[in-house]
């Protein structure tokens, strides 16, 4: 190591955890951890510690838990842990005077190919959207969210079957890759800083924290685009979708997993045979449930779904 790297790392979600691991196993010095306030969930409201504290606490890491990323209190604290570094990896939009602090600059991990998908969801919205390709991004925070100096990127492929939750997986891990290469790559000032170009007469995508309204399903869409959202929100937050009976009486449902049909079916016709197979038609094909979540109850496989809740082609969904 050519230069004595004190990193401040910064993240609070599971996908972070990797990218903490690797620099650590790699003989990086990690200063402090900061990362999101305990906070009580579940039913039973008891405090929960993020996934990134629990690492940093069995790592013996020096931990900073702000509630305001302003506050001078924090502001002090940060700042006597006299970093040099500062790696973001998942976490909340940083106040310029933390994002100014540290020597080498402070890099953010990014998962997609910025500046396309540049938001909170990208992992969501390039399924949603079809893509067959992604990527990472490593780059230098600035004052605008995700719009700083490329570092390095690397692409990622999309499976046609991916879910938001199996394409996490690749990114995390390849995530991890790419920051251990950065801070090499700083270190031995080999990193040529490349400004985001924000349009090449093509408009970007972006990507937008999600809501529970966004994950609601359209079945006037077609076929390809009800699956690919299925596949985008899955396994969190869900796609969802209400079921009819013929009395008018409504059920919320979560649908996870589900492929394409041959069946030809009106848009929101259901047809099932209660036993096996539950399809429901799109303006363009039909899709089959495979993985299905009733409001209030566990998630099933379709077969154990219908085995609990009977319903007839009389049903029909909401459209």
């Amino acid at each position: 190591m050519d230069k004595d790297f004190r990193i401040v790392f910064m993240g609070t979600p599971e996908f972070a955890i990797p990218s903490l691991s690797i620099l650590i196993e790699n003989g990086y010095t990690i200063v402090g951890v900061v990362t999101a306030p305990d906070k009580p969930a579940g039913r039973g409201r008891n405090i929960h510690e993020s996934p990134v504290k629990l690492f940093a606490k069995s790592n013996n890491l020096t931990i900073l838990q702000p509630t305001n990323l302003k506050d001078q209190g924090f502001i002090d604290e940060l700042a006597a842990l006299n970093g040099n570094l500062q790696i973001v990896v998942a976490f909340r939009m940083l106040p310029e005077v933390v994002w100014k602090m540290s020597e080498f600059g402070t890099f953010n991990l990014h998962a997609s190919l910025l500046p396309n998908y540049r938001g909170a969801a990208p992992i969501n919205w390039a399924i949603i959207n079809g893509e067959k390709t992604t990527g990472i991004t490593t780059f230098y925070i600035n004052e605008r969210i995700d719009t700083g100096d490329i570092l390095m990127q690397q692409q990622v492929d999309i499976g046609p079957t991916d879910s938001a939750g199996t394409l996490h997986d690749v990114l995390q891990a390849e995530g991890a890759e790419l920051v251990l290469k950065t801070v090499e790559g700083i270190d031995k000032d080999i990193l040529e800083k490349q400004p985001q170009k924000d349009s090449d007469g093509q408009k970007l995508k972006l990507a937008p924290k999600i809501y529970k309204e966004d994950c609601k399903l359209d079945w006037n869409a077609p076929a390809d685009q009800v699956f690919n959202k299925i596949r985008g929100l899955s396994p969190y937050p869900g796609a969802w979708t209400v079921l009819e009976d013929n009395n008018g009486n409504t059920h919320n449902l979560k649908i996870f997993e589900a492929e394409h049909s041959n069946k030809t079916l009106s848009a929101g016709a259901i047809e099932t045979d209660n036993n096996s197979y539950l399809v429901i038609g799109t303006s363009g094909g039909s899709i089959s449930l495979r993985s299905v979540q009733l409001a209030g109850k566990k998630r099933n496989s379709i077969v154990d779904f219908l085995r609990g809740f009977r319903l007839d082609n009389t049903w029909k969904i909401q459209t």
